[in-house]
């Protein structure tokens, strides 16, 4: 938790931006979850907006900031005996509230009294019981509360959600330290789990040697990691296999600090420690798609335009090496990048690895001027506005070769002409590769978070394997 004046400021120039709405803004943090029952629950972890303008690290708790007279209130419970005796003494809602620099608390039950008669304003919900709770407030259908798509949720409030992306998309220097400090941590557990790659190794063993660390050194992963020798699969999440020779092993993980900043890394190794051929020129590739995004990164520059810069790059890569033989721009400008990166160059992050999503990605991640693509590949770009100094975001091209993805273009007669579809059947076995590291922009363009960088360049991930 930040010093109470770094909280007191937050919310002060959230009140600000808020100016001449009516009302009052609530907010809730999360509660426990049970896992089975009540006594048995998931993995505590406090809603991030909480975090922010609160910084308090406990369950059951709410807030209110009335946006006409200013005054701020925090509602909880305190602590009965039976707590004490099960969990020891706490600190009590008065407290905890001077904590964050809150005058005024009051009991949990009475932010419904307090807040009744008023118009209210609230994000979009990430968890029903607290969708729940705002419908109790609202008297709206806890469906319009909790966030549904990538516009957020119907009934959120606009000025609200706009008014917090505005200001959490701007990272402060303290924030900057922190989001360094897990960026170091997620690259020893990647480094960790580079020297864990050996053929024979089942793929379990190496996560837990990872996620080990990251319980260790942090608050754990910021999601669940990813280790596939199935690159092309995006989210595959099985590690029973044994690595096999000649394969790629694609690892994206992230650590999440004590402090809950989060680092988000991927790096895609020869299973034997050497690339043949053909998954070299497809990892080079990707590296120079990876450099080239990073020295576009500045100030004033959309990252849709980096998204497209790079998929274009990489077209014209595909073209030396036979696999498309039409014009790289006009290629990309068609979409027909998608077919071999389906996803956008990068996302936000900061308090969640992908930073601030539950609020409605389109209103995070575009500016007003700008629209969601339809394009494959384009149209999942997280992250499309104008860079701003104090922007975090990720740079993590990829090549994937998805034999059903290619199947369907090649029936429907998507790029006749432009992607040499025979070439490709060679590739049905190839897998994916992706590299991303974390980007902070700055003043005057970008820089790599956390210490010296993952090996990246083949000769560089080979040249570590071989020292290891």
């Amino acid at each position: 938790m930040f010093d109470k004046n770094t909280y007191i400021l937050r919310r002060r120039a959230l009140l600000e931006a808020l100016k001449g709405e009516k009302g009052v803004a609530v907010f809730f943090g999360n509660t426990e979850s049970p896992a089975q029952y009540a006594d048995n629950c998931y993995k505590w972890r406090q809603d991030s907006t909480w975090l922010y303008y609160f910084g308090i690290d406990e369950p059951r708790l709410a807030a209110t900031i009335d946006l006409e007279s200013g005054q701020e209130t925090l509602y909880g419970d305190d602590c009965s005996l039976d707590d004490i005796i099960w969990n020891g003494p706490t600190p009590s809602t008065a407290d905890l509230a001077a904590l964050a620099g809150i005058a005024h608390s009051a009991p949990y039950d009475a932010i419904g009294p307090a807040t009744r008669g008023r118009k209210l304003h609230f994000v979009p919900a990430s968890r029903p019981d607290n969708a729940l709770r705002i419908a109790a407030l609202t008297g709206l259908a806890p469906a319009a509360i909790l966030h549904q798509d990538k516009n957020g949720a119907p009934a959120a409030s606009l000025p609200l959600v706009k008014a917090i992306a505005a200001q959490r998309l701007i990272k402060s220097e303290e924030e900057i330290a922190l989001l360094d400090e897990a960026c170091v941590l997620g690259q020893q557990m990647h480094t960790i789990a580079r020297k864990g790659v050996k053929t024979g190794t089942i793929e379990q063993q190496i996560v837990g040697d990872m996620e080990g660390f990251a319980l260790a050194k942090g608050w754990g992963v910021s999601f669940p990691t990813i280790l596939t020798q199935h690159g092309e699969i995006f989210h595959c999440h099985s590690h029973a296999q044994a690595i096999e020779p000649g394969k790629l092993v694609l690892i994206d993980a992230g650590l999440e600090s004590n402090e809950h900043y989060a680092s988000d890394f991927t790096r895609t190794y020869p299973a034997s420690g050497r690339y043949t051929q053909k998954q070299r020129d497809i990892c080079q590739l990707v590296c120079d798609c990876n450099n080239l995004a990073f020295s576009l990164t500045a100030p004033g520059v959309a990252y849709r335009d980096v998204h497209i810069a790079t998929v274009t790059h990489m077209l014209g890569g595909l073209k030396e090496l036979g696999l498309v033989c039409g014009d790289p721009a006009e290629m990309a400008a068609e979409g027909l990048g998608g077919l071999f990166m389906p996803h956008g160059l990068g996302h936000n992050m900061g308090l969640d690895v992908h930073d601030c999503e539950d609020l409605g990605e389109n209103i995070l991640g575009y500016d007003d001027d700008q629209r969601r693509s339809s394009q494959l590949g384009l149209g999942s770009l997280r992250m499309a506005r104008r860079l701003k100094p104090g922007n975090v975001i990720t740079d993590e091209p990829g090549i994937y070769f998805i034999p059903a993805l290619i199947e369907q273009w090649k029936a429907s007669g998507m790029g006749a002409g432009q992607i040499c579809y025979d070439k490709l059947e060679s590739y049905y076995d190839f897998g994916g590769i992706r590299i991303e590291d974390d980007v902070l922009v700055t003043e005057s363009g970008a820089r790599r978070l956390g210490g010296e960088r993952l090996p990246a360049s083949p000769d560089e991930i080979e040249n570590a394997m071989s020292n290891e």
